[in-house]
Parts: C-alpha cells; sequence; structure tokens
C-alpha cells in the first residue's frame, strides 16, 4: 500500500467520524448521513483498489488511460453534487422568500390594527 493510499484512508476515517458526529449532534438529517457515507465508502474503495478500479471503469467507457477513466467519473459525480446543492439552495430561497412574504404581510396587519387603536 502506497503512502497516498494511507493518507487518503486516514482522511476518509476522519471525515466518517465528523458525519457520524454531526449527524448524533442533529446537524445533518438521515438522508445526508446515508449519501455522505456512501460516498465515502466509494472513495474508501478507490483509494484501497485504484489501480482495479481504475481499469474496470476504463473498460466500461472505452478510455485509453484508468486514470483517465477515473477523472471522469469524479467529474460526473461533481457535476451530480452541484447539481443537488443547486436544488437544495433554490429550495432554501424559496422558502425564505415566502416566509418573507408571509412575516410582511402580518407586520401590515399588526401596524394597521395599531393604528386603528391609536385613532380611538
Amino acid at each position: 500500500m502506497y503512502a497516498v493510499q494511507i493518507i487518503a484512508l486516514a482522511a476518509i476515517v476522519y471525515l466518517l467520524v465528523r458525519i457520524i458526529n454531526d449527524y448524533r449532534r442533529g446537524r445533518i438529517d438521515w438522508y445526508g448521513f446515508v449519501s455522505w457515507l456512501t460516498i465515502f465508502g466509494i472513495f474508501a474503495v478507490i483509494a484501497v483498489f485504484p489501480v482495479r478500479i481504475s481499469l474496470e471503469i476504463k473498460g466500461l467507457l472505452g478510455l485509453g488511460r484508468g486514470l483517465d477513466a477515473l477523472f471522469v467519473v469524479s467529474i460526473g459525480l461533481m457535476f451530480l453534487l452541484m447539481f443537488q446543492l443547486y436544488v437544495e439552495i433554490d429550495r432554501t430561497k424559496r422558502e425564505i422568500t415566502e416566509l418573507t412574504r408571509k412575516v410582511a404581510i402580518e407586520l401590515e396587519e399588526i401596524n394597521e390594527r395599531l393604528k386603528k387603536l391609536e385613532e380611538r
């Protein structure tokens, strides 16, 4: 096993511990916990068997070198994660907008009630 593999595995173990602690503290939900566990599990398998996996991916994708195959797959996964983040950010932005509208409407109603009370 190469030093890079050991470093990668150590980093993965560290990140797994952090994800488990975040899940226990309620900072991430079950879906996020399982997603990160899956991603780090895949990274761990790639770290342990990089040559074998890159050759398998190379054969499936028809690329010239195994390393090219790993780059193509990793870029695809990054786009998938970026799309997921975009969807979550857009959903959060819509929720914030809706809450802001509700608060503004309620604040206007409160101001109208205060004006009526002051007029009495």
